[in-house]
């Protein structure tokens, strides 16, 4: 989907105040309501916007150990009996099919290192799953982020 620099800012407006109303937004970007209602509507349907659920902390939920585990899983059976249980996981942040040396990259969490074996047997136990190869991170140095890319994407490039 292509976005313009009206989108870019009505998601900035979102990023940084997501409880801000239509009304408000509108009065911000000085745009009818409308507009702003449109816009957030096309976003939605288009996929751009997934959600209006709050950003949570693993860390301030008790989970401060971020980790990644490279899957090999058993070929030929389909991800689904894997990606049925890594879901049963609830340490399992996400999971992703991936090319190179493993099948599935999977960000975890767990509550202390030694916590962090609890999940990685856990995640082993699937009778798909053949290994795994576990790295922690030790810093997060760019948590998740979009808006550089909401930014790239009004201007029409990928790059700055």
């Amino acid at each position: 989907m292509a976005l313009d620099r009206l989108d870019a800012a009505l998601l900035d407006l979102l990023h940084d105040e997501p409880k801000v109303g239509v009304l408000e937004a509108s009065r911000r970007l000085g745009v009818a309501r409308g507009t702003v209602q449109a816009r957030l509507d096309r976003l939605e349907r288009s996929g751009v916007i997934t959600g209006s659920a709050p950003t949570l902390d693993p860390e301030a939920l008790g989970f401060p150990v971020i980790a990644f585990a490279t899957l090999e899983i058993a070929q030929g059976t389909g991800h689904a009996a894997v990606v049925e249980h890594l879901t049963a996981i609830p340490e399992v942040l996400e999971a992703h099919t991936i090319t190179g040396a493993g099948d599935v990259l999977v960000r975890v969490v767990a509550r202390t290192n030694a916590d962090l074996q609890r999940v990685i047997n856990s995640i082993v136990d699937g009778r798909n799953v053949l290994r795994s190869s576990t790295v922690i991170a030790t810093q997060t140095q760019i948590a998740l982020r979009h808006q550089q890319l909401v930014r790239a994407a009004a201007n029409g490039s990928a790059t700055r």
